[in-house]
């Protein structure tokens, strides 16, 4: 039975009320139970929270997915800008931005990958509800893989990389004074320490940059970029660059092979789609995610998140796709670019003077 709950200060505004209501009412005919918060196999938990004072839900079990609710009625320039640090403080995975600063309800949706986008329905529309769960739909349906097992395997000659993982440590660099390395905005600036830790552990956010990139060492065995380091300064084996040697269904986790003197950092949330290509595609020998865009590009239809099966084989469908998959470009909406190449100086070669940085909303 899929499960969600509903938390947080829902009972503040009437308002608020009416969207908790509506929410609930459009779930529980989507097949949806309502259950406790207490349970650790809820899938969704709707958190309603002040802007001014957020809290953060704390999960019971790692493939809970938050969507944050939040309601201001104080006028702001930039929604994604007030509402990001409101998302990021109370650990969402997506925000509901309930502005009512102009006398009438305008829902906006915020995401981690700081995308910010109006829902075409309004307060008095009958399918107002259902099209708020079409929103969140992918949240509420997604497998998240997070988890990774170290193996203290590598062998000593790999210890300091080779010329596979020293390309993506240029290619890292490329992608910085290409400026497609957006820096998130300072999480650690704006949550108390243990929080910070938290959110890390949870989904990886925090770090100095955003994107990643891998390149095929051999057989399926690929090298990777790490989570939460920046990616124009991939230096240490173990801790900016890691080794993925496999993916364990069962559990699920990412299979790493590092050093064993080193303190390993966890791998990109995206392992799991590189894993699903490099592994129905042998040709292909590099990928590279950025948050930009190009046009003309096949793209996914629902915006899963980051680090899910769900996204994984989205993008892992468009590829096969493709007319040449290892050469393939791949739009993630409201998303990025997953890009396919059979190195890292081949996807630069093609995406030279192509790119756009802001990706298209919708």
């Amino acid at each position: 039975m899929k499960t969600f709950a509903i938390v947080g200060e829902q009972g503040k505004t009437s308002s608020l009320e009416w969207f908790a209501s509506g929410l609930r009412r459009e779930m529980e005919k989507k097949g949806y139970r309502l259950d406790s918060e207490d349970n650790p196999h809820l899938q969704l938990v709707f958190n309603f929270v002040d802007p001014q004072k957020p809290r953060h839900f704390r999960r019971k079990g790692k493939g809970v997915f938050v969507v944050t609710v939040t309601e201001n009625d104080q006028p702001t320039d930039n929604i994604l800008y007030t509402g990001y640090p409101i998302l990021i403080r109370s650990l969402g995975n997506m925000m509901v931005y309930l502005d009512r600063s102009s006398g009438w309800l305008e829902p906006y949706f915020i995401t981690l990958e700081q995308g910010c986008y109006r829902l075409t329905a309004d307060e008095e529309d009958p399918a107002f509800f259902h099209r708020v769960f079409e929103r969140i739909r992918p949240l509420a349906t997604s497998q998240l893989v997070i988890d990774n097992t170290f193996h203290r395997d590598m062998p000593e000659r790999l210890w300091e990389g080779d010329s596979i993982s020293q390309s993506i440590t240029r290619a890292g660099k490329k992608l910085d004074q290409m400026n497609l390395l957006p820096a998130p905005f300072p999480i650690q600036e704006i949550l108390p320490p243990e929080d910070y830790r938290l959110i890390q552990r949870l989904y990886g956010i925090g770090g100095l940059s955003y994107g990643n990139l891998s390149a095929r060492r051999e057989g399926n065995q690929f090298w990777m970029s790490a989570r939460g380091v920046n990616k124009g300064n991939l230096q240490k084996i173990g801790q900016d660059i890691l080794l993925i040697k496999g993916f364990d269904e069962k559990l699920p986790a990412i299979d790493l092979s590092v050093p064993p003197h080193v303190e390993p950092r966890r791998v990109s949330v995206d392992a799991i789609e590189h894993w699903m290509i490099y592994t129905e595609h042998p040709q292909v020998g590099a990928i590279v995610h950025i948050h930009a865009w190009m046009d003309g590009i096949p793209s996914t239809e629902i915006n899963y998140p980051c680090g899910t099966v769900e996204l994984a084989k989205a993008v892992a469908d468009k590829i096969r796709q493709a007319e040449d998959p290892s050469r393939a470009v791949v739009g993630l909406k409201n998303h990025g670019l997953t890009i396919t190449g059979r190195d890292l100086d081949d996807i630069f070669e093609r995406i030279e003077g192509r790119i756009i940085p802001q990706v298209p909303m919708f």
